[in-house]
Formats: structure tokens, sequence, C-alpha cells
């Protein structure tokens, strides 16, 4: 299918047979005065009482447990960029499918639009006092597509001043699963993590919350060069924010090309075409290659193979090794949720890591493996083997039905250990 035609078919899915992708449903049967009675007033009431009398108890009688919010202000949607939060709701409807379809978590999009200002301390209090209030209807906050540095601050501050988990998706959801994936990618080209080059490309929130993850995991700052449009982040720059200096290299000025000689994994989170056939052939032996931009990636897989890349992973459908936040979120939240955590701290984050990672190492039951096929048929052969880890496969599918439990075990066990659980599981 073409572009053009893909794009009249997208749209088509979205305008039939009703507008959107997401509804809301009854989950309980209003048929007769009686049912009106008892869901609505004067039964309720009762519940509100009971409610009012102990708060916990909002948990039994209502959705809040299993409710997140998908919250943005579109400014940073995609590789769309800065498109304003009405264009930012398919894609917090499409977050939401995956919830309910991988985790069976309700939802809801919350699309915010605040007045233009340059001033950003003002910008971040009035996106924290339209979200802080939530915190009563809600078991999570999932914010998303949110520009850095911004993003970092209205994180780090809601989650401090609320509850309820608040998670960012484009930034540590990504982290998790680019560590996942290169666990297993080490496996494979038999490289030793403390010993790796690695150069990011990209110092926006992705970029910088997967240097901050991998340091978190038997990675040191000085095996890690970021790089922005400026070129490799240097302790002599005078442009950098809090979060890029805590990156910065004591090294001189170098471009992508400089950066890259030697290096033994490559993760662009950045933009299209950015790395080339020779900046690969400069790596080290077996280089992994992770280019993330969507739609088009820093390398195209063919030129990156060109190269000599061991490894390749993209963030598209298309292409073997798809690195996709939607592995993630789904079970990560619905552990956090089964065992009410007030938070998503790093232990969590790294918990989500391996058991995704770990998840390639496990032979697959009939049911998963007849489900895979369906799915991908064009594929199926990759799921006859009995450990399906190889050099096109080094994550799960997005629609192996196991990802989301076995993500939930490790999370909630991981909240609990922590003591950031409020309920056993």
């Amino acid at each position: 299918m073409n572009d053009n035609n893909f794009t009249d078919e997208a749209l088509k899915y979205h305008r039939f047979p009703v507008p959107g992708k997401i509804f809301t449903g009854i989950s309980k049967p209003v048929e007769t005065q009686n049912d009106l009675s008892l869901s609505y007033t004067p039964g309720v009431g009762s519940v509100s009482s009971k409610i009012a009398k102990n708060e916990e108890e909002v948990y039994k009688y209502t959705n809040c447990g299993n409710s997140v919010a998908i919250v943005t202000d579109g400014t940073a949607v995609l590789g769309l960029g800065d498109i304003g939060p009405k264009a930012a709701l398919p894609v917090m409807e499409g977050k939401l499918i995956l919830f309910k379809k991988f985790a069976n978590i309700d939802g809801y999009p919350l699309c915010l639009k605040f007045d233009k200002t340059e001033n950003e301390e003002e910008y971040i209090r009035n996106f924290i006092t339209a979200v802080k209030p939530l915190e009563p209807s809600f078991a999570g906050i999932n914010l998303e597509d949110i520009k850095a540095p911004l993003c970092f601050k209205i994180q780090e501050e809601l989650d401090r001043l609320m509850n309820i988990p608040v998670f960012h998706d484009d930034q540590d959801g990504t982290a998790i699963i680019i560590l996942a994936a290169l666990i297993n990618a080490l496996k494979l080209a038999d490289k030793k993590i403390e010993e790796i080059k690695i150069v990011i490309n990209g110092a926006g929130a992705a970029g910088l919350a997967t240097a901050k993850l991998l340091t978190s995991y038997k990675i040191s700052k000085s095996q890690i060069f970021v790089c922005d449009t400026q070129g490799l982040i240097t302790q002599n720059r005078s442009d950098l924010t809090e979060y890029k200096k805590d990156f910065a290299q004591y090294r001189p000025p170098q471009d992508i090309s400089e950066v890259i000689k030697n290096a033994d994994v490559f993760i662009g989170v950045s933009k299209a075409n950015i790395l080339r056939e020779n900046h690969v052939k400069s790596m080290n032996r077996k280089p992994i290659i992770f280019a993330m931009a969507n739609p088009v990636p820093e390398i195209m897989p063919k030129e990156a193979k060109n190269g000599g890349a061991f490894i390749i992973a993209t963030g598209r459908s298309d292409y073997p090794n798809q690195a996709n936040n939607a592995l993630c979120f789904p079970g990560l939240f619905r552990g956090a949720f089964d065992v009410r955590a007030t938070t998503i701290n790093l232990e969590m984050k790294l918990a989500a890591a391996n058991a995704i990672a770990s998840l390639m190492h496990e032979p697959f039951d009939l049911e998963t493996k007849d489900g895979l096929k369906k799915a991908y048929p064009s594929e199926a052969a990759l799921f006859d083997k009995d450990i399906a880890l190889s050099q096109d496969y080094i994550l799960p599918k997005i629609f192996d039905t196991r990802v989301a439990g076995k993500i939930a075990k490790a999370v909630s066990e991981a909240a609990i250990k922590t003591k950031v659980a409020t309920i056993p599981n």
C-alpha cells in the first residue's frame, strides 16, 4: 500500500462507522426502574455516603482504581512537533486502545490548552494546577507528548505532589523498551555491558531518560555519549539545560561522524537520516543500531546492514525488531494498579525492562504461538523455535499476550518490595 492509499485508509478508519476510536461503556444493567434506582438516585447516595466516611471505599465501589488519564498539551506529538491539543487527541485515543486491549485498563484522553507564554515556570505551574486536582478520579496519570525540558519538570513535580503514579511514556516508556532491547542485543553480540560505548543521538525526553535509566543498569556515564543538534554534549558548552549537563562529556566538540567511531551501540531518538552507512562501518565489531525516529528512522535498515550492522531495531512495524512503547505501558500500569502503587519508581522501571527482555528466553505455549502466527502471518517461522531470541527478534511482539502479564507481575513485586504498594497483590 502506497503512502496516499495508507493515509486514505487511516482517515477512513478513524471516521467510520463513528468518529474516533473509543467510547464509554456501562458495566451494570440499566434496563428497569429498579436498575435506575440502584445506579443513580436514590441508591447512589448510599454509596457516596459510604465513601465519604472512608475514602478507600472509592476503589471498591467505582472504577477509579482501574482508570488512567492520558494528559497532553500537544507540544511534541509523534514526529509532528507542536501541533496543538486537538490534533493530539487521535494519538491519545490510540493509547487508550492499547491500555484496554492489552491490560484491560480504562481511561480518558485529556488534551489541555494553555495560554501562550514565554515564561516556562508559569506554564509549568498552570499545567500542574490543571492536573493535580484530577487525583480523586484516577489510579494513575500517563503524561504524553509534552516537549522537553518542560516534560521533565512537570513529571517530577506532579509525581511529588500526587499520591498516584505519574508516568511520562515518552521519557521512561521509551527508556524501558530500549534497555530491554539492549540487554538481549548484547547477549547475541557477546558484548559486556560494562565495556561498551553507547552513542545516543537526541537529547529530548526520550534520549535523556534513556541515558538516565542506562546508568542505573551497570553502565557508567563515561560510556554514554549524548548528542543534540549541536553535536556531542560537552562540559565546555554554555547552552545546556540542567538535564543535558548531567551527561556532558569532558571532551572537545565532536559531530556525529567523530562520536560514532568505535561505538558499540547507536541509539537514535532524533530525526530521519542522521546516520549513514560509513558511520556504521566506523563502529566496533557487531554494531547495534536502534534507529527509533518515526516514521523515517535515523538510518534505514538496508543501509545499516550494508554498513555491517549486527542488529537493527526501529520504531516501525514493517521491519524486524520493532521497539514500541506499547510493549511497556499497559503492563506497567497494570502492575502499579494491581497493588495500588503511589508512584512508578526506578526499581519498577528496571523490573519492567528485565521482564520484557527475559520473555524472549521463554518457549511459546501453543495458544501464544497460534495467536502470533495469526497476527504476523509473514513472520510465522519465527514462532516455531523453542527460544525465539535472534538477531531479527530481540523484543516480544506487541500481540504477544504474555507481555502485559509478565510485566505486571514484575512491577507489582518491585512495588511491594520497595514499599510503594498500598495493598498486597
